[in-house]
């Protein structure tokens, strides 16, 4: 637990037999971490088999899409603080110290990779995903300025995943999810703004991930992504909301 509250460590996964069981032990052996829940998104190898293994209770996505997987993750964490993560063993699951530093302070403290002398040789954050993400998350910033002060929404990042939020805000923007796709991050970052939410931005390191990319690999689907990204936060913006 952290100062006595549960924490839930929540992940992603399709096909990511290579690096799930690292991960999950990863975080597992983390002294705050309660438990591990996996959303297997219809692995066709052995994705699940490994996570459970390791120690994390796998719960099934039959809708294929990362945002799809994303929610039902989140939805099935029982913890009281819960943290999003990869399943590739890219984020260091010793960083949670660097999130729990100003979780006491803000609803919802989001990693990025924002800072090269933390992103590890060989990973995969390449300039264009680097640009492309502070390009996208300044679209964010301008089009949402004038909701919430300056500070709150000054980000470099829109595609990070590794981030804790509080269960009482969870609640708060759960409803609205309507991502099911890859652009599932900025959707709940930007209903997070919208509801209100106080939120912080820090970077953390970045590391090689297990297992091949299914997004960022490719030039076109990563493009398409930024794109999806843009949509979203823009439909985001004037999406009517319930007080």
């Amino acid at each position: 637990m952290y100062q006595g509250r549960k924490l839930s460590v929540v992940m992603p996964a399709y096909n990511e037999a290579e690096g799930i069981a690292d991960t999950v032990r990863g975080f597992k052996n983390h002294p705050w971490v309660d438990e591990v829940v996996v959303a297997d998104n219809n692995s066709r190898d052995e994705t699940a088999i490994r996570a459970t293994q390791a120690g994390a209770r796998v719960v099934k996505e039959p809708r294929q899409g990362y945002g799809y997987a994303c929610r039902t993750a989140l939805a099935n964490a029982t913890g009281d603080l819960i943290v999003l993560t990869e399943s590739d063993d890219s984020f260091y699951a010793d960083d949670l110290k660097i999130l729990f530093a100003y979780i006491d302070h803000f609803d919802m403290v989001k990693g990025a990779r924002s800072n090269r002398h933390l992103v590890e040789d060989g990973a995969d954050w390449t300039f264009p995903l680097t640009f492309g993400n502070w390009l996208v998350a300044k679209y964010m910033q301008l089009l949402y300025f004038g909701l919430k002060v300056l500070e709150d929404i000054n980000q470099r990042e829109v595609g990070g995943t590794y981030r804790v939020i509080r269960r009482e805000a969870l609640e708060k923007i759960q409803p609205y999810f309507s991502e099911g796709q890859s652009a599932f991050l900025p959707d709940m970052t930007t209903l997070a703004i919208r509801k209100g939410l106080k939120i912080i931005e820090v970077p953390v390191r970045y590391r090689r991930r297990l297992g091949e990319s299914k997004i960022t690999g490719n030039r076109v689907r990563a493009t398409l992504l930024a794109l999806r990204m843009s949509i979203i936060i823009t439909r985001n913006r004037f999406k009517r909301l319930a007080a």
